[in-house]
């Protein structure tokens, strides 16, 4: 737990994987604030799900694809930029796991917002920056394609 200003503060706990089949990345367009952009496939933990569990979950509800988690490529933390109103950004605690696709799911719906599943290669993701949802889409990528992997032993739930 965190106080500052009084205040309790938290930050929202995501998830990411890194998918790669043929040398391209699964990636998201989803819709964000009015803008279409792009992202791995993410989201917020839920409650009693362990990080592992809430990748493969949301990789599935956004891409409907099963995948197979194979490292962990790390933790980052960032904020989002403040907002119109002045008051703070969001905090983000995002938990980035390597994974290799298992099996598609033709016809499932994907999660509201998300326009559709694709596959880009690292350098039409890296040309499209300006439309990446954050810049934690970059950075995990950046650090998954330099060898960045931990054993998935590294997380723990206990219970």
């Amino acid at each position: 737990m965190s106080y500052r200003e009084g205040r309790f503060w938290q930050p929202d706990v995501t998830v990411a994987t890194v998918v790669v089949r043929d040398g391209r990345l699964l990636c998201v367009e989803e819709r964000s604030n009015g803008h279409l952009v792009i992202n791995q496939p993410a989201g917020h933990l839920e409650p009693d799900e362990s990080l592992a569990e809430a990748a493969l979950r949301e990789t599935l509800e956004e891409t409907a694809w099963d995948v197979r988690l194979t490292a962990f490529v790390g933790a980052y933390q960032w904020q989002a930029p403040a907002r119109p109103d002045g008051s703070e950004g969001r905090h983000y605690l995002r938990f980035a796991f390597a994974a290799e696709p298992v099996r598609e799911h033709p016809g499932r719906a994907l999660d509201t917002g998300i326009e559709r599943a694709l596959w880009l290669t690292p350098e039409e993701l890296s040309d499209a920056r300006d439309r990446h949802r954050s810049p934690l889409v970059w950075q995990v990528v950046e650090d998954y394609l330099g060898g960045r992997r931990q054993p998935l032993s590294a997380l723990r739930k206990l219970p």
